[in-house]
């Protein structure tokens, strides 16, 4: 059967602004900070200027030291919360940048960084499309609020901070972050390690939350249509597809910094993206999580580089016919 080319409802004439987030401060890791470096080292502006899409740079971490002060400055800390200070000035500053990305008629691609980017990324968004639907692909829910994370890293906190629960207890760095996301608005796909004070939270909010056990009862097609239902009833909704590459079984995709076993495969996690950009709704990407250092060996990090790339691909329009 042949398959119609994807198309863009939002961008026409695919202008896209390729944001860079080089920043590891929502975890305790470094390296993570480089993947953007490597992302676009291995050709991934010109794979997508490949799909027909033009491409512009903006790099608003440029000039900043998160990564310096991460290590030096032992003080940043508010209750349970690790780095909120460094969390909190880097995500607005990638917030504005895909606000102002959005409101020019940009698709905006991030490419981080750990995924506490993502408190930027989808408030930009949103700040043009509130309707927006969010896909969250990922191994964890990120959902943990400050009363509940049990480590204090603000990577696994993001989704969270955009839906505004337990916001009397956030850092005042954090309260910047707009209450923008409802809980009918978010689905997750991949899920496979969740803390209970998570569980507790998805299952409170009546969250769409599709784990590997229901990908493989029900296949990854319609896990997918089951994911684009909840966030997207009558199929207008516009998407933002936030990736995180541990979604991705570690055999592919071994550099990333919280792998758990038990993933998609490289062909399901590709999937996801095309059909994501089979709705031509789509409306901003992220891919995280890639940390070169990491890797073992050199393989490890070509694999899981080569597969962000991949995702990145195949949600802006790379199809197999």
């Amino acid at each position: 059967m042949q398959l119609e080319q994807p198309h863009y409802d939002y961008f026409p004439k695919k202008n896209a602004k390729l944001i860079l987030a080089p920043f590891s401060g929502g975890q305790g890791k470094s390296g993570v900070e480089d993947g953007p470096k490597y992302l676009l080292r291995a050709g991934l502006k010109e794979q997508i200027e490949n799909l027909g899409w033009s491409i512009e740079i903006d790099d608003p971490l440029k000039d900043t030291n998160y990564e310096e002060r991460k290590i030096n400055d032992k003080n940043d800390t508010f209750e349970m919360c690790k780095r909120p200070k460094i969390v909190g000035e880097a995500c607005e500053k990638i917030y504005k940048s895909c606000k102002s990305a959005a409101l020019d008629g940009f698709l905006p691609i991030t490419i981080g960084g750990d995924h506490s980017i993502g408190m930027g990324t989808v408030a930009g968004s949103f700040a043009k499309y509130p309707d927006a639907g969010l896909l969250w692909i990922d191994a964890h829910a990120d959902i943990n609020t400050p009363l509940t994370t049990d480590s204090g890293n603000l990577h696994g906190c993001p989704v969270a901070f955009l839906m505004g629960l337990d916001d009397h207890s956030y850092p005042p760095e954090l309260k910047w972050v707009p209450k923008c996301l409802s809980p009918k608005k978010v689905a997750y796909i991949g899920l496979r390690d969740i803390d209970d004070g998570e569980k507790k939270i998805l299952k409170e909010n009546g969250i769409a939350a599709f784990s590997m056990y229901h990908i493989d009862r029900y296949g990854i097609n319609q896990v997918i249509e089951m994911a684009l239902k909840a966030i997207d009833p009558e199929g207008n909704t516009p998407i933002h597809l936030s990736y995180d590459v541990d979604s991705i079984d570690p055999l592919y995709v071994p550099a990333t910094g919280t792998p758990v076993r038990g993933g998609l495969t490289l062909r399901e996690g590709l999937f996801v993206a095309e059909r994501v950009a089979e709705t031509g709704k789509l409306i901003a990407l992220d891919i995280v999580e890639c940390n070169p250092s990491l890797g073992v060996n050199e393989t490890h990090v070509v694999d899981t580089i080569t597969a962000g790339c991949a995702v990145a691909r195949c949600a802006l329009g790379e199809t197999i016919l």
